[in-house]
C-alpha cells in the first residue's frame, strides 16, 4: 500500500474558491500477531511496517535484541504484521492488558478505529460559517494559551461556539484537549452540534472520530488531514479543514458549510 492518497478538495486562497488536487498521508490500523496470537495495533503510516513494529517491541522491552526474532512476514497489504520472537512472558501479558498505540500521545480505545464501526449520526444540520470568522479565529487561537506559551510544549483545543462563548484546553496529547473542551461545554449544558472546534495539531482518524461522535459539525487545524480522517469525515457528513492560515484553507470535506 502507499503511503501517499491523492483527492480533489475545495481550496480558498485570496479570497478565491477553487477545486484542486491535494495529496494526503495515509493512516492505517497495523495489526501485530505475536507468536501466532493478536497482540495489538499500531496506527501508523504504511512505510517501514517490520522497522516499526521490531523497535517497538524493543522499546517495550519484549524483545532484546534482533536475534530474538525467529520471523517476520508483513501480509493483508501492509496491514498486517505476523512476527515470532523468543520473548519474556511477563512483558508479553502487560503488552496483551494494552492492546493499543495510536499515532498521537499516550493510549486511547478511540483509535482503533474502523469507519464501519463508528457508532455515530450522519451530521446533516445546515450549520455554516463565514471563511473570515475561522481564519480570524484561528489567528486568535495561539494567543488564548498560557501553557503554550510559556513551554510551546502542549497541545490546544478551542470548541467556538460564539462571539460571547468558547471553550479552550491544553495537555501534552491532542485527543485529551479535545476531551477537555467537550467535557467543559457539557457541563455547561451547551450543545455542540451548533459549534466548530479547532485543533492544533494533525487532523488524524481519532481526533476526526472524537468531533463524530460528539457531532461537531466543522473541524479546522493549521495542518493537514490524513486519509482516514477524510475517510471518516467524509462518511459522516463532518467538514473538515486543514492549513487554515493567512486567510487561505483546504476544504477537504462537505464544503458547503463555509460561505
Amino acid at each position: 500500500m502507499e503511503p501517499l492518497f491523492q483527492t480533489t478538495i475545495t481550496k480558498i486562497k485570496q479570497s478565491k474558491r477553487f477545486e484542486t488536487e491535494d495529496t494526503l498521508i495515509r493512516e492505517i490500523k497495523l495489526e501485530i500477531i505475536l507468536n501466532g496470537k493478536r497482540a495489538g495495533a499500531v496506527i501508523c503510516t504504511p512505510i517501514d511496517q517490520k522497522e516499526l513494529v521490531v523497535g517497538y517491541l524493543m522499546s517495550e522491552g519484549i524483545i532484546r535484541s534482533a536475534e530474538d526474532i525467529s520471523g517476520i512476514q508483513l501480509r493483508n497489504e501492509g496491514m498486517r504484521i505476523e512476527i515470532e520472537v523468543t520473548a519474556d512472558s511477563g512483558q508479553l501479558q502487560r503488552l496483551d492488558s494494552e492492546a493499543v498505540v495510536i499515532s498521537g500521545c499516550g493510549k486511547s480505545m478511540t483509535a482503533n478505529i474502523d469507519p464501519a464501526q463508528i457508532d455515530a449520526k450522519v451530521m446533516r444540520d445546515d450549520y455554516h460559517i463565514a471563511p473570515a470568522l475561522l481564519s480570524a479565529q484561528m489567528d486568535q487561537f495561539y494567543t488564548e494559551y498560557p501553557l503554550y506559551e510559556q513551554t510551546g510544549c502542549v497541545h490546544t483545543a478551542k470548541l467556538y461556539i460564539s462571539e460571547q462563548e468558547s471553550f479552550v484546553a491544553e495537555d501534552i496529547a491532542q485527543h485529551n484537549t479535545i476531551d477537555k473542551v467537550i467535557g467543559k461545554a457539557l457541563l455547561e449544558g451547551v450543545d455542540t452540534s451548533r459549534a466548530f472546534l479547532m485543533v492544533s495539531g494533525r487532523l488524524s482518524s481519532e481526533m476526526v472520530a472524537k468531533a463524530v461522535m460528539h457531532q461537531i459539525p466543522i473541524l479546522a487545524s493549521r495542518t493537514a488531514s490524513t486519509c482516514l480522517g477524510l475517510q471518516i469525515a467524509e462518511k459522516f457528513g463532518l467538514t473538515l479543514i486543514g492549513f487554515v492560515r493567512n486567510r487561505g484553507m483546504n476544504l477537504y470535506r462537505h464544503p458547503e458549510r463555509i460561505e
